[in-house]
């Protein structure tokens, strides 16, 4: 039997999928390894009765998941050759997981705001609440229980009748569906 402990370690690593973990298996224990289809049937199974968690139930329209992806894009520029890092900034809404991407010049504030003002054309409406990441642009002070938002950002949700409730710091649980997005966008 695989260790499914580690496995379940490895799978934090990014870039790292349960395709990998078995052919690294299947290569060790060609023998008398599982397939593909019985490794996930037995790390399903394994993993359903570790730890339990919070399941959230998220209306339609009800909340935004907002995070910047971890590595940037390179942007060649045709004409002269210049590379330029581009940012990707991700919004998913909780119920539907419908997501908008777009890449940005920076995570500074400019291109933090228009970003969100893209998302919210791009969506057709606001969402009656919107979850961000801890970053500089939204929050100006991180705390638990009561954060500071950046001036400009709290204008535009003022601007959108909408509210912002950033998530804890240090806490991705949060914004599960945004970390979700991002994974799949990194991919």
């Amino acid at each position: 039997m695989p260790d499914f402990a580690l496995c379940f370690k490895e799978l934090k690593r990014k870039g790292m999928t349960k395709r990998l973990l078995w052919e690294e298996y299947h290569t060790q224990y060609q023998a008398c390894a599982y397939g593909y289809t019985q490794f996930c049937k037995y790390y399903t199974r394994w993993f359903k009765k570790q730890k339990r968690s919070m399941r959230q139930q998220h209306t339609a329209g009800d909340k935004l998941f907002i995070d910047y992806c971890g590595p940037t894009v390179p942007i060649v520029n045709p004409d002269t050759g210049e590379v330029r890092t581009a940012q990707i900034f991700v919004a998913t809404l909780g119920a539907s997981n419908y997501t908008y991407v777009e890449a940005s010049r920076s995570q500074r504030l400019e291109s933090w705001l228009q970003a969100h003002v893209n998302a919210f054309e791009f969506f057709g409406g606001v969402p009656h609440l919107l979850v961000p990441d801890n970053l500089r642009s939204a929050v100006t002070k991180p705390c638990r229980y009561e954060p500071i938002l950046n001036d400009s950002y709290r204008k535009l949700a003022n601007h959108y009748c909408t509210a912002v409730m950033p998530a804890r710091p240090y806490k991705p649980k949060d914004k599960a569906k945004a970390e979700n997005a991002v994974l799949i966008v990194d991919r």
